[in-house]
C-alpha cells in the first residue's frame, strides 16, 4: 500500500505480486486484463478472503476496476490510484513490450523510472532512484512484456457506470504517465467516486504524499472522507 505501516494496524494487509513480476510466476506469451483479476481472485480464495477493500496503483488500478465489474461481492471499496481505464496509447504499450523482449527490461528502467517521481523529489532522493530503476531492471523480461499486453488491450471505458463499490481515485498532479485527465475519466465515470488530487506528486503518489494517501485509504475503508 505505501511505506506506511498504519493500516497493518487496522486490516490485514495483502500485498501481492502482479503475474511475472517479483516471485510470481512468469506465464508465457501476452496476459489480459483479464488474466490479472483472475489472480486476484484465486489469491482471494486461497487465502479465504471473501471481501476485501481493495487498493491498486496503475495496472493495480486497472485490476481494481475490473475486479469491481466482474465480481462485485468481493469488493468491500476500492481505491484507485494513478490509473486509467484506456491508456489511448495502444502502439506505445505494445513497442514496449517488444523492448523488454527483445532488449530487456534495464533498457526501460531510467525511463520508466523517471515518469514515477517528481523531478524535485528524484533529485532529493537518488537512492530511491536507483532502487526503483534497479526494480524495473530485475523484473521478468517476459513477465513485464505479458503486463504490458494487458495494459495495450484494455479499455474498461464502457464498465466504469458498473462499478457499485464505493470508490475513491487518488490522481497525482505531476503524473506524466497517467496524467490528471486519465483519473477525471474515471472519477466521472464510476457512480458516487470520489477524487483527491495530490500536488506535488507523480506516477508513485504514495511515495510521495505517503501520509496523505495512507490518511485517505483509511478514511475511505472505514466509511469516512479524508
Amino acid at each position: 500500500m505505501t511505506e506506511n505501516d498504519r493500516p497493518a494496524e487496522r486490516f490485514r494487509v495483502v500485498r501481492y505480486d502482479t503475474r511475472g513480476h517479483g516471485r510470481t510466476p512468469v506465464p508465457p506469451g501476452d496476459s489480459t486484463l483479464d488474466d490479472l483479476t483472475d489472480d486476484v481472485v484465486a489469491l482471494l480464495d486461497r487465502l479465504g478472503v471473501a471481501q476485501a477493500h481493495v487498493v491498486g496503483l496503475s495496472i493495480g488500478g486497472m485490476t481494481g476496476l475490473r475486479l469491481a465489474v466482474r465480481e462485485p461481492e468481493r469488493v468491500a471499496s476500492l481505491a484507485v490510484l494513478c490509473s486509467s481505464a484506456h491508456t489511448g496509447n495502444v502502439q506505445t504499450w505494445r513497442e514496449r513490450a517488444e523492448t523488454a523482449r527483445t532488449q530487456g527490461t534495464a533498457v526501460l528502467a531510467p525511463t520508466v523510472a523517471s515518469r514515477w517521481l517528481t523531478p524535485g523529489y528524484a533529485a532529493a532522493h537518488p537512492e530511491l532512484v536507483a532502487r526503483l530503476e534497479a526494480m524495473i531492471s530485475a523484473t521478468d523480461d517476459e513477465g513485464y512484456a505479458g503486463c504490458c499486453a494487458a495494459i495495450a488491450g484494455m479499455d474498461l471505458r464502457p464498465d466504469l457506470g458498473r462499478v457499485t463499490a464505493r470508490t475513491l481515485v487518488v490522481s497525482g498532479a505531476d503524473d506524466p504517465a497517467l496524467p490528471p485527465e486519465h483519473q477525471q475519466l474515471i472519477a466521472d465515470g464510476v457512480p458516487g467516486a470520489r477524487l483527491l488530487s495530490l500536488s506535488p506528486a507523480a506516477h508513485l503518489a504514495n511515495l510521495e504524499q505517503p501520509d496523505q494517501v495512507t490518511d485517505a485509504l483509511i478514511a475511505h475503508a472505514t466509511g469516512g472522507t479524508a
